[in-house]
């Protein structure tokens, strides 16, 4: 046997014995912690992928995975993400994400959630976690009870509450620039859009897409939701199953990922895909694909989506309201840069906005092999803070 084909049979048998590795490895993962505390009913698991530019700072989801195969492969398409979200923000920071399993009408409770609060701090700042779907101010809260790591808190704390209002304001400035690019003016005056959720992003998007005059139809799981944003801003509600199939301009998910599909794809009649929601390709590179080869223009969710993520950095350096939407218009840049690039490359913009990420990363992480006898604290801005803040 020849020394490659034995090297090749020995993969072989790696990629069948080590399939938690090898999704670590596929998508260049630094670190996985599985977190358990039976007393509370804590089943988490922390996914940190890159810290080359700064400390990984992610979200932390609440959800009723079926297994646990489920819960990480979700932890490690969300936390590549917030790398790529960080790197085309000019945030000093990293990707990294945590899920709760459970559910976040019934499962909650003070003491699982301080659990979870110790393993974040137990990892002294590698990890900085903040608020995303199924978990709440309070939530937050309690975590911060038992680590400094941790955004999204309320103002009185030091923090920013909320962070859905500055992603919902990017989510709209995003949307604009698509806007710019199909149809040569950014207004959304007269525009239907469709919108796939009424949480709290959709409904402060809403309110801006309302504003501009644009004409809404929403719809949600929880037809109640949807009506309550749908009174406030003149939409028409419509049924989960017909969100796809309108007949509209803009279709613009901010609700759950992996909505762009074989099943829905061909259906959506619209020239525009920008929204809020996470891992809206249910396969990156074929259904980015299949969206350009129909001339349907995707804003990249991680991108459009940063506002959150702008908003809750700030708070490392100490919060200012202003200033965060004045980051967060950037958006309008950074999308109107990927689709250019996407044009020019005739490359889906999910894989442009990829490329320009990793040559930030590329770029920052040189830095690293200039010798200084400094500290890193320049980089991580938000150490000195976060010390102050005990």
């Amino acid at each position: 046997m020849s020394d490659t084909t034995a090297l090749l049979k020995k993969k072989r048998t790696m990629d069948k014995n080590f399939p938690v590795f090898n999704q670590l490895e596929s998508k260049e993962h630094e670190q996985v912690v599985l977190c358990s505390d039976p007393g509370s009913g804590l089943r988490a698991i922390i996914a940190i992928h890159d810290t080359t530019i700064g400390p990984a700072l992610g979200g932390l989801r609440m959800w009723p995975y079926q297994n646990e195969s489920e819960a990480l492969t979700d932890v490690l398409r969300l936390s590549r993400g917030m790398t790529y979200k960080a790197a085309l923000s000019g945030l000093n920071l990293g990707g990294g994400k945590a899920v709760i399993i459970g559910d976040p009408h019934k499962d909650k409770s003070e003491a699982l959630f301080r659990a979870f609060g110790r393993y974040i701090d137990g990892l002294g700042g590698r990890y900085i976690t903040a608020k995303d779907v199924g978990i709440n101010v309070q939530d937050m809260e309690w975590v911060h009870a038992e680590t400094k790591y941790v955004t999204g808190i309320p103002k009185i704390l030091g923090g920013s509450g909320d962070p859905s209002p500055v992603t919902g304001y990017g989510v709209f400035m995003g949307m604009k620039a698509c806007a710019r690019k199909v149809y040569g003016s950014d207004s959304l005056e007269g525009k239907r859009v469709a919108i796939q959720g009424a949480g709290q992003v959709a409904s402060f998007l809403a309110d801006y897409l309302s504003q501009e005059g644009a004409k809404l139809f929403i719809s949600d799981i929880y037809e109640e939701k949807a009506k309550k944003v749908a009174g406030r801003t003149k939409a028409e509600v419509v049924d989960p199953d017909e969100i796809y199939s309108l007949d509209a301009d803009i279709f613009s998910p901010c609700a759950l990922g992996g909505v762009i599909n074989d099943e829905t794809i061909d259906q959506f009649r619209v020239d525009i895909i920008a929204g809020g929601a996470n891992n809206v390709l249910d396969d990156e590179e074929k259904h980015g694909q299949m969206l350009l080869d129909r001339g349907i223009i995707y804003a990249p969710d991680y991108v459009i989506n940063a506002g959150g993520l702008i908003n809750v950095a700030g708070e490392l350096e100490g919060y200012d309201s202003e200033r965060a939407h004045n980051k967060a218009s950037k958006i309008y840049d950074t999308i109107l840069d990927i689709l250019n690039y996407s044009e020019e490359n005739q490359t889906p913009t999910f894989t442009s906005s990829n490329i320009l990420a990793e040559e930030r990363i590329k770029q920052i992480g040189r830095i690293d092999s200039i010798y200084s006898s400094s500290s890193r604290f320049s980089k991580r801005k938000g150490e000195v803070f976060l010390r102050n803040r005990g």
